[in-house]
Order: structure tokens, then sequence, then C-alpha cells
């Protein structure tokens, strides 16, 4: 009876996984929401996080420590990662690596205060972009690079990668992180900054927690305003909106943030927004895009298109500017609840969503993972912009999915006359004199490509890795929370591993953490921390 009443409720799952989603998921996510904010007030104001924090950090030290212990020199053991689910992840994959390795309870979701007057906001890893916009926003701050979706943490941005429509300006997530503390593999305890254990601290972003666990970060912070003017630049050529993308992202006073949606090959929306003190004194002039009633962000900025080429303005409250495409998943949320963006919907429900990508996951069938690994594209993909309009003509050839997002970001030379490039970037290769940084552009491709909705031939691994190809060729770099399909070989080729390599041998000499490409890469095997690497 159990059997089949799990049979019935997996196939309603399947074919009614929009239905599904709105009865089940939405409520859960809305209830795991509350409990969450509920938890993150009382903790902080009655149950003092920053004074905890210690002993939460002795408690993963303990951890490691006895892991260590238990092994008594003749026999082989799981290498270390954080406990966190597979399903818990904001990347598209479950990460099936986790069931292979020894989960380190990592309990540390707390914001720990404003330091150094107001300039820095120290943080433990888990506190996600929602927590720190709420917090810093009440005090006129904000982070430089703050990605848009509420549940990107922290740790994954600086361990990983995190890019903003900021990013012109600041670079990645990790340029602004100023001191990061971490637990090693041996369980001591390391404190490092671009003043202290320097090596170390540069090694750290796009690390993926191979050289230790986050335990806390200190980032910049600077002033904000209440609101951002946008403008909506329209245009009906990619060659046009290339080169205004590229104009604006490169200027010498460029603006504070700069995107752009491309609707089809030959239509995009660029963005340039502004952070002002007030709103222009008109009527309607200000745009809550976040209330649960506001068509999706996409949707919204799609209807410039149809205005020609006239420039349109909105002043937009600044939380609702930095969480814009959050209510919609981006675009991903249209192809599991077809009706969300119905205007009856929005207004009986908009306040529900979005579901959290991680119950997403968690609900998924057989059927519907399968689905998502062989005919759902998720990649955002870092190029030169001088290499813009090609890359994207390789995107439409391969893919053919709209809308693209399009953000630009700064890619820094860390070298210096002490040392050599150590980002896990490779060295930009066109620094204009003067300046140390090379402008790149990211490429971001979410949902459903042309030839699977018109029932045509589409192989994932061969085109991904035709597109990974050509993205090494032109000295660019693919996210690493999406899939990929490279080898070893490869995947070493496209990043700088010199340093790494180094920092790897130093702090993990025996390998109980795992490599970077053995957390990110499909074809990577996962092996065990063996008699011979591991001297008891």
């Amino acid at each position: 009876m159990g059997s089949f009443l799990w049979n019935i409720a997996t196939e309603f799952a399947t074919e009614h996984r929009g239905l599904f989603v709105t009865i089940f998921v939405l409520p859960i996510s809305l209830l795991f929401d509350v409990a969450f904010s509920l938890r993150e007030w009382l903790v902080f104001r009655f149950y003092s996080a920053p004074l905890l924090h210690a002993e939460r950090v002795k408690d993963i030290q303990t951890q490691i420590k006895a892991y260590h212990t238990e092994f008594d020199g003749s026999t082989t053991k799981k290498k270390l990662c954080t406990a966190r689910g597979g399903w818990q992840s904001i990347s598209p994959s479950l990460r099936t690596y986790k069931s292979k390795a020894k989960g380190i309870h990592i309990n540390l979701f707390d914001i720990l205060g404003l330091e150094q007057k107001n300039t820095v906001v120290h943080v433990e890893p888990m506190v996600n972009m929602g927590q720190l916009s709420h917090y810093l926003v009440a005090y006129g701050l904000t982070i430089p690079v703050l990605p848009e979706m509420d549940d990107l943490t922290v740790g994954g941005l600086f361990m990983g990668v995190g890019i903003e429509t900021s990013s012109h300006k600041y670079g990645l997530f990790n340029d602004s992180v100023v001191e990061a503390e971490v637990v090693l593999a041996d369980g001591n305890v390391v404190f490092c900054s671009k003043t202290q254990n320097r090596e170390l601290f540069d090694a750290l972003p796009w690390s993926y927690g191979t050289l230790g666990f986050l335990v806390s970060a200190k980032i910049k912070v600077i002033a904000s305003k209440p609101f951002v003017r946008l403008e909506y630049l329209p245009f009906h050529s990619q060659k046009a909106g290339v080169e205004k993308f590229t104009e604006l992202s490169g200027m010498e006073n460029p603006p504070d943030f700069v995107e752009s949606l491309q609707f089809s090959r030959n239509t995009m929306v660029v963005m340039a927004g502004t952070m002002v003190d007030e709103a222009e004194a008109r009527s309607g002039s200000v745009n809550a895009i976040s209330r649960w009633y506001k068509p999706w962000f996409y949707k919204y900025v799609a209807g410039f298109l149809e205005t020609g080429d006239v420039t349109q303005v909105d002043y937009i409250p600044l939380r609702d500017y930095f969480h814009r495409h959050t209510k919609s998943i981006f675009w991903e949320l249209e192809q599991i609840i077809p009706w969300g963006n119905n205007p009856v919907f929005r207004f009986l429900l908009g306040w529900a969503v979005p579901p959290k990508v991680s119950f997403l996951k968690l609900t998924q069938t057989e059927a519907i993972r399968k689905l998502y690994e062989t005919q759902h594209v998720i990649q955002d993909m870092l190029v030169p912009i001088t290499k813009m309009d090609e890359a994207l003509d390789k995107f439409h050839d391969s893919y053919e999915l709209f809308p693209l997002w399009l953000c630009p970001y700064r890619a820094y030379s860390y070298k210096d006359s002490q040392t050599l490039h150590r980002c896990f970037l490779k060295e930009p290769l066109q620094i204009q004199p003067g300046k140390q940084f090379e402008m790149y552009v990211d490429l971001g491709a979410y949902g459903i490509p042309k030839a699977v909705l018109e029932k045509k031939e589409f192989d994932i691994v061969k085109i991904s890795r035709e597109v990974e190809h050509y993205i090494g060729s032109i000295h660019g770099f693919q996210m690493l929370y999406a899939d990929s399909y490279m080898t070893k070989a490869e995947f070493r080729a496209m990043f700088n591993h010199s340093h790494y390599d180094e920092m790897k041998s130093k702090y993990d000499p025996d390998g109980c953490l795992p490599q970077v490409y053995e957390k990110v890469c499909k074809s990577a095997s996962w092996d065990t921390v063996g008699v011979k690497d591991k001297k008891a």
C-alpha cells in the first residue's frame, strides 16, 4: 500500500510539477523563511551571536580532531566537506559527492556586527544576501557587490564566486572581503588578510572549501542611498546593444550598476543604475518592483522593447533593486509555475514566491532530475568584454535560449612587485596602461534550449563541452557552481593552479580535503584518503 501511494505521489509531482510546487513547496518555503527570520532575531538579540561564535568554531575544531583520531593508520577514510546537504546549496545539481565524504557540521548563520567605525561587516559563512541587505540598508550601508538572489551565502560567494551589476566598479564578491577566519584540515584556526597570512588569503577565492572551512569573513561596506535611478535603454540590434553596454561599463565615472537582458538574437535592454537620495517628484515615479503583486522584473523589462529606442526611467527602492530577480528566480520559475506571472496569481499568492531552490531540488523526482540534467541549461561564462559580441553568437548557436543575463566586471590583476599573479583566474591579457584590470562580462544562460522545446536532438554534454572549449580559447572562465564537463587536464588549463597547488601542499598536505576539480566537475572521481597519503 505504501509503495502504491508513493508511486501516485511521485507521478503527481512529476506530471503536475507546477501544482505540486504551488500546493506544497511554496508554503514550506514560506514557513522556513519565517522560522529562520525569527531565529535570527532571537539569537542576535537574546542569545548573543557574537559571543557564541568562538564556541561554535571550537565545535568545528573538535569535529575535525575527532576525524583524525578515528583514523588508526591502517584503513582509508573519507575526505572532509561540510555536512550541509547537497540539496541545500543554490547550485543546480545535487552535489552527490556529499554522500562519499565525512561531513563537518557548520552551525554559523549569523551577522556578528559592524566594525571599524562601520567600514566593515563581520559575518559567519551561512549568512545570506537577504539577511545582509536587510541589516545594512537600515544603517544606510551596503557591501560593494551584493548578488541578487536572497539565499546566496557569504561562504559560497567568497570561497566560490559572486558577481553583480556593480562588479564593473568593484570586481567579484571576493574582492571586497578584507579578512577571513578559516579552520584548516588539521583543526587549527588561521586568520588571513592582505597583511596577515596573505598567501592563504589570496588562494581562498574559487577554492570551494578545499583549503579549509571558512568560519567568518569581514567585508568592506560602503555608503548606500535609498533609491536606484534606473535607465532602460532598449536596442533592436545586438551590435548596438553590446556597444552601449561596453561604453557604460568602461566609463571613467560609470553608473553604480550596469546590466543587460537579451531577449532574442537582436533585442536587448541595457540598464544603467545610479543610487540617489530621493525619487524625482512626479506621480508614480517609485517602482517597488519586489512587491508581491508586481510583474516579474524580466517581464517588466521586456516591455520596454515595445517603446522603440526610447529611454525610460524608474526609481526603485534599493533593496527592491538588489533582489529584483529573486521573486522569479531570474526566469526559471516560469518553467516550474507557468502561471506564476499571471496578475491573479500574483495578487493571491505572489507574497509566497519564490519557492526555495533547495526545496525545489529536494522534491525533484528522478524523472524531473533527469530532465534537468539532459535538457536544461544553467551556465555562467566569464569572457573578455572585447569578445562579447562573438561569445553571444556562440551562445546562440549552441543553446539558443533567452533571456540571457549580461553583467560586466573588472577582472583584476593580483600581481605586484612582491608576488606573482595568485588568483585562480588567469592573469588578464589586455590590461590598459595605468589600470590593474581588464573588463570582462558574465554571460548567464538559464533555461531550456530551443532545440529541446522543438523536440529536436540536443546533446547537452557535447554542446556544453564545445562551449567550454570555446570559452577557454578566448581566455574566459566558467563559473563553477554550474555543470562542468571538463576533463582534469582541461580544467587545469582553464584556471591558474600554480598558487593554489602550493597552498594545497602547505595547508592540506595529507589530502584530507578534496581538490576543486573533484567538487565541481562531473567527470571527476571522488577518492578516499589512503594510508600512503596519510601518516597517522
